[in-house]
This record gives C-alpha cells, structure tokens and sequence, in this order.
C-alpha cells in the first residue's frame, strides 16, 4: 500500500513531525504561528502585563511613601508624648516637694506646740517634785532630830536638850 509516507522499520509510519515530504512546510507553518504569537504577545499580552507591573510599582512606591510620612508622623508624636511626659514628672516633682515642705513645716509647728506643752508640764511637775523634797526634807529633818533625840536617850538614860539635837541634825544635813 502506497500512500505518500515511507514506512518506518517495522511496518508502523514515522512521527509525522520527522516524516521529511511534511518537514518544509511543517516549518513555514511554524514560523508564521510564531510570529503571530509574538505579534499578539508584543501588542497585545505584554504591555497589559508591563501596566499592571507598573502600576503595582507605583502603588508599593505610594505605600512605601505613606508609611514613611506616618513613621515620621508617629516619630514626632512620640517626641512629644515624651516631652509632655517629662514635663509632667517635672510638675509632680515639684508638688510632691511642695506637699513634703508643707508636711514638714506643719510638723515643725505641732512639734513645737507639743515640746512646749511638755515644757510646761515638766515645769509643774519639777515645781511638785520641789515641793514635795521640801517637804520630804523637812520631814527627815524632824524625824532625825526625833531618832537622834531616841538614840542619845537610850544611849544616855536622860532626856536630851532638843535645841543641841536640831543643831546637830542641823551640821549633819549641811554636811
């Protein structure tokens, strides 16, 4: 059977591709559905894809642009922030020193107002204890002019003068 192919070893056709009555023409078919696809993919394809690149470029460059105007933004707000900050440490500073001079001052009155109720009281009880070693006094001067008088009886077997016991008590308690 003749056809217009030659036959392979084995009886089967070659690839058609390979067969070389098609080869020619299989190559102007070829390069005219290239550059047709070039054609097509250079008018048609490419810059629809070159815009879509380009535009993504510019929203990045857009977005890149509006984050670096909100860093500085936030930059200075922050710078702010720590102003206003330090400014109030400064006034709480200042308060809490005011308070603490006012704290201490009304300290300084009340312990003065307190050391000079102490003050008076101490007064009076050094002007009670005073008068109570006077009294004391005067009761040690009696009551050793009385032992003395009792000593010197018992001693002696008669009644002593009392005038030579007080001055004697007297010369004792002057020492």
């Amino acid at each position: 059977m003749a056809t217009g192919h030659t036959e392979a070893p084995g009886g089967k056709a070659p690839f058609p591709p390979f067969q070389p009555d098609t080869f020619a023409s299989q190559l102007v078919w070829f390069a005219i559905i290239f550059f047709a696809f070039y054609l097509i993919m250079s008018k048609l394809a490419l810059p629809r894809v070159g815009g879509v690149i380009e535009a993504r470029r510019n929203a990045i460059a857009s977005d890149l642009a509006e984050a670096q105007k909100l860093k500085d933004a936030s930059e200075k707000e922050i710078a702010t922030y720590e102003e206003e900050l330090a400014a109030a440490r400064a006034r709480a500073q200042a308060i809490g020193s005011e308070t603490r001079d006012k704290l201490a001052a009304q300290a300084d009155s009340e312990r003065k107002v307190l050391e000079d109720r102490l003050s008076a009281r101490l007064a009076e009880a050094e002007k009670t204890i005073d008068a109570t070693r006077r009294t004391a006094m005067g009761n040690v001067r009696g009551i050793a002019a009385d032992a003395a008088a009792a000593i010197v009886q018992r001693l002696s077997g008669a009644a002593p003068d009392a005038r030579a016991v007080e001055t004697a008590v007297d010369q004792v308690l002057k020492g």
